[in-house]
């Protein structure tokens, strides 16, 4: 699913969020509808303790995508069907860490060391079991270790896992969030993401 839905996911949920009851910031008026750039004060304009969050739970769980994207990236001799698609992981994941980056200094809230995979906690149970799909540090090792072909289903073996922890999260925010933005994106991340396990799960049976 191309970035350019975006807009129209954000409109589609402000206009179906408008005029429900007060969030824990008590706003009145509804949230305007966005871009992925929105500004702080159109993201603070209403948002609950499941879209904080989905934020501090998402942007680690990304940062770890890209992790494995970059290791993959900096091999030699894979499958450039593997490559194209760690790049892609990689361009839609970026920006949408500096959105909920954003969001979270909008709100006031803590957000997560760069490069830190330790949010999961009493955040996690609230979201139905943490961050599913994270790598440990020797599940990291084996892919940087690994080479060729069997780099490349590795890489895409881990990364169907942790998609399907993304999606599981994501599902969790759009029926839990307040705030429309931070409920569209989650959305988008469960469309985007099913798309790219179904294409995973091809690539490797093409292995």
């Amino acid at each position: 699913m191309k970035r350019y839905l975006w807009l129209s996911a954000v409109t589609v949920a402000a206009a179906a969020l408008s005029g429900c009851g007060a969030t824990d910031t008590d706003s009145a008026a509804t949230a305007p509808a966005a871009s992925p750039a929105a500004t702080p004060s159109s993201a603070a304009a209403g948002h609950n303790s499941a879209d904080v969050m989905f934020a501090q739970m998402m942007i680690p769980h990304h940062q770890q995508a890209i992790q494995m994207s970059d290791i993959m990236l900096a091999k030699e001799g894979i499958d450039p069907r593997v490559t194209e698609l760690a790049e892609r992981i990689k361009a839609a994941q970026a920006p949408e860490i500096k959105t909920m980056q954003g969001w979270l200094a909008a709100w006031d809230s803590p957000a997560p060391d760069p490069g830190g995979h330790d949010m999961g906690g009493a955040h996690g149970e609230d979201m139905g079991g943490g961050m599913s799909g994270m790598l440990n540090q020797d599940e990291l090792n084996r892919l940087e270790g690994a080479e060729g072909s069997d780099a490349a289903e590795l890489f895409l073996t881990q990364m169907i896992a942790h998609h399907e922890g993304a999606v599981q999260m994501a599902g969790q925010q759009a029926r839990n969030g307040s705030n429309p933005e931070a409920v569209a994106l989650a959305k988008a991340i469960v469309e985007d993401q099913k798309a790219e396990i179904r294409e995973m799960e091809d690539l490797l049976a093409a292995l």
